[in-house]
């Protein structure tokens, strides 16, 4: 199948696909161990022992890891032409993938948030590897970020690199800032809907959407 170039104008689509790998010099990572080192030691943690002396190290590292949806990832490039050949299919069948499990840093407190995406689309002349619905997802969670922000970017996206009938994104996560912290819930799951096009328009598409998810009857 032929393959084509997204439009690389939305600025989501251009953080999303372009590789800007970040630039942290050794130097850099080393001082951040000594502020770390420095935090830890005042908030309790002993590092003399064998098990936490490179703990400001792993911590700086692993951020870095977890955070790495900032360098984009060209993998997302590649689409293919549509396989809808005429008919109502072409504007109400669905493409869905999930759940898609994530782990993301929610911007307020640093702390993980994390729990299950599942992305749909209607293709009109494009389609996506399967495999790049995870990507996509993932490239966004792997930044400090928001539940809700981190719905849209997916779904703004893949509307703007596809131009399908219509995009649909359910995300449901556990925020452990309310379950360490604050109110200490104990079994907390914020749930996120984001429409585009078609399933903006359209509600028993949103019901097929969702009863896919597992919601509903």
């Amino acid at each position: 199948m032929a393959w084509y170039t997204p439009d690389l104008d939305d600025q989501d689509v251009q953080q999303a696909i372009e590789l800007r790998r970040r630039k942290v010099t050794e130097e850099q990572m080393r001082r951040f161990e000594t502020y770390v080192a420095e935090m830890f030691s005042a908030f309790g943690m002993d590092l003399s022992t064998p098990a936490t002396k490179d703990t400001p190290r792993r911590f700086v590292r692993a951020l870095y890891d977890v955070t790495e949806g900032y360098d984009g990832d060209p993998k997302l490039l590649t689409a293919f032409q549509t396989e809808c050949r005429g008919g109502p299919d072409c504007r109400l069948s669905q493409i869905i993938e999930g759940p898609i499990q994530f782990f993301a840093l929610c911007e307020h407190h640093a702390f993980p948030f994390h729990g299950r995406a599942y992305v749909g689309y209607i293709a009109h002349e494009h389609i996506i590897g399967i495999s790049k619905l995870t990507r996509l997802v993932r490239l966004f969670s792997k930044r400090f970020t928001v539940q809700e922000r981190l719905g849209r970017q997916i779904a703004d996206t893949l509307e703007a690199m596809l131009e399908p009938h219509g995009v649909a994104v359910y995300l449901e996560a556990a925020h452990l800032c309310t379950q360490m912290r604050g109110v200490r819930e104990t079994e907390p799951r914020t749930r996120t809907t984001f429409w585009r096009g078609e399933y903006d328009s359209n509600p028993s598409l949103r019901t097929e959407f969702l009863k896919a998810c597992g919601l509903g009857e």
